[in-house]
This record gives C-alpha cells, sequence and structure tokens, in this order.
C-alpha cells in the first residue's frame, strides 16, 4: 500500500471513529441548565422534558439550577461549554431577547452562541393581586383606579429585572399613563410566595406559575395578556376585553444548546425533543395549567428568536427601560 491509500485509509479510520462517537450521543449523562432557581415554570418545564428524554434515549439528562442576573449567570455557562450536545440549557425569554437589549456587558451574543432546539412551550401572563387587596380588586378598572390614587407605590413582583412579568408591568404601566413600584426577585417562585403572604400587592405571573392558588382562592386573577381567554381561566378576561388594548404577551420556554453541535447531534436532539414535548405524558400537565404546546423546529425556533429579539427591543427603547 502507497502513502497515499495509507493516508487515505487513516483519514476515513478517523471519520467512522467520529460517525461512531457521534451516533452513540448520548453516552454519558447530559446536564441541563436552568438559569432560574428550582420550582419556577422554566425549571417545571426542564425537569418533565429531562425525565421524558432519559426514558426514551436511555441516559440521565441532569437539571441544574444557575440562577442569578435575570438569567445570564446560566446562560453565559452554557454558552461557555462544549458544542458536543452534552450541554443544554431549558430557559425563558429573558436571557435571549430581553437581557441583552437591558443589560451591558453581558458575555454571551445569543444570535451567535446558541443552537436554537425547540420552543417548548407558551403561555400568557395572569395580573394577580394579594389577598388583602383581593376583597377590593375586582377589574382592571379597578387596578387603574388604585395605582392613579398612589402613583408609584403599588409594588409589582416580578420573577426578575427583563423578565416578561418585569416588562409585561412596564408596558402595562405605558398604555394605561400609571406607574407602580418594581419589585424583582430572582425567580418566578419567591415572587409568588411574597405576593401570597401580602409582601407586595400584584403581579403579572405565568398562567401555570400561580393557577394553584388561583383555584383554591388564595390569589385573584383580573386579566390575561393572550389574544384570547386561557382555556383553564374562562372567566377571566383578556385585556383586550378591559379595554386596554397592545398587552398581548407570551411567555415561553425553549431549549438550546452551545452553538456547533454536530449536525446529526442536533438533529436527533431535536427530534427527542419534540417527541418528549409532544408525549401525553408530558403535554397533558402542560396544558392542564394554562401552557400551550409548540415543540416547534430548529429553523423555526431561530426565526422565532429574531422576531421576539426586535419587538422587546423596541419595547424597551420606547419605554426607556434600563437595569441597574
Amino acid at each position: 500500500m502507497n502513502l497515499t491509500a495509507r493516508r487515505w485509509m487513516a483519514g476515513l479510520g478517523l471519520l467512522v471513529v467520529a460517525s461512531s462517537a457521534q451516533a452513540a450521543w448520548p453516552d454519558k449523562p447530559v446536564t441541563m441548565i436552568v438559569p432560574f432557581p428550582p420550582g419556577g415554570a422554566t425549571d417545571s418545564v426542564a425537569r418533565s422534558v429531562a425525565n421524558k428524554l432519559g426514558e426514551s434515549l436511555k441516559q440521565s439528562f441532569v437539571v441544574e439550577n444557575k440562577a442569578g442576573a435575570t438569567g445570564t449567570i446560566g446562560a453565559a455557562q452554557a454558552a461557555r461549554a462544549a458544542p458536543d450536545g452534552y450541554t443544554l440549557m431549558v430557559t425563558s425569554l429573558a436571557p435571549l431577547v430581553v437581557a441583552p437589549h437591558l443589560m451591558k456587558g453581558i458575555p454571551y451574543d445569543p444570535a451567535k452562541d446558541f443552537t436554537y432546539l425547540t420552543v417548548a412551550v407558551q403561555t400568557p401572563n395572569v395580573l394577580v393581586v394579594n389577598p388583602k387587596l383581593a376583597p377590593q380588586i375586582n377589574s382592571v378598572q379597578d387596578v387603574l383606579a388604585l395605582l392613579k390614587s398612589k402613583p408609584g407605590e403599588i409594588s409589582f413582583a416580578t420573577s426578575g429585572a427583563g423578565s416578561s412579568d418585569h416588562l409585561t408591568a412596564e408596558l402595562f404601566w405605558q398604555k394605561t399613563g400609571t406607574k407602580g413600584l418594581h419589585i424583582p426577585y430572582k425567580g418566578g417562585a419567591p415572587a409568588i410566595s411574597d405576593l401570597l403572604g401580602n409582601q407586595v400587592d400584584m403581579s403579572f405571573q405565568n398562567v401555570n406559575a400561580v393557577l394553584p392558588h388561583i383555584k383554591a382562592g388564595k390569589l385573584k386573577a383580573i386579566a390575561v395578556t393572550g389574544n384570547k381567554r386561557s382555556p383553564v381561566l374562562p372567566d377571566v378576561p383578556t385585556f383586550a376585553e378591559a379595554s386596554v388594548p397592545g398587552l398581548e404577551v407570551y411567555a415561553w420556554q425553549a431549549v438550546v444548546a452551545p452553538k456547533g453541535i454536530p449536525d446529526d447531534v442536533r438533529n436527533k436532539l431535536s427530534q427527542a425533543l419534540t417527541a418528549a414535548i409532544k408525549d401525553p405524558a408530558v403535554s397533558k400537565p402542560f396544558t392542564d395549567v394554562g401552557l400551550e404546546v409548540v415543540a416547534n423546529s430548529p429553523e423555526a425556533f431561530t426565526e422565532f428568536q429574531k422576531k421576539e429579539s426586535a419587538r422587546w427591543k423596541q419595547v424597551i427603547e420606547a419605554g426607556g427601560i434600563t437595569v441597574q
């Protein structure tokens, strides 16, 4: 065998080894970074999907919470990870389409540092008031009257600066010529806890995150930010119905990977994720609490991300919203 032939055979051998290694994915545990604390909507979605992926791919998918800085700490860690399919991130919209327009010096570029896999679910937000205020607040008009009587004093809890619930509150104030007091938390769970304890007055929260408290009568739902009523809150009007148009906001949870993962791994991940999210054992608990299943393709998610980023950039700039 001459030198050229030996080199060709050696190259072929490397290709076979590389192909076999990729085809074997996953042959070790996969880390799924959640850039928020345990207990919130994103964490719940991540754990449900991780369990189903573990069953279908016969490997452990381990959820790792890395909270802080509106999700940008966990997102930065995910962006720096090796693009081999063994690190994923399950996130809300905040680190991908909001924080880059609010915060300076973010150590990643959402458009360049991630491979977009799928939007798992989406949900409108719902404006809820705490138990103390509930007896006197029955409509959006009651909320507006309270805000106008105490400008800048009525507190709105959010899951963090730059979160969908924060921007929904800001957009609400812009649309109605009012102003509340923004109280940011490190995730939805602690915000809801203080809302239940009357430490804060009201909040825009994902429907699924507060539905049990609404059903139990511990929080009162005033209106939803969807373009139609939520199936799980059929008696709660939309903001458009309550004479506040233009407040259509959906929060969403999605799965991304570091940029550069091999195409075959990306394809296998995409197929496994879509199947997991649509599996009735996963999807029914989601829809039962007000989430809408999306499970779109990497290409569709990439285009969606661009549109969402442009939209929130416009909202942030129009409102002069900043995060210190």
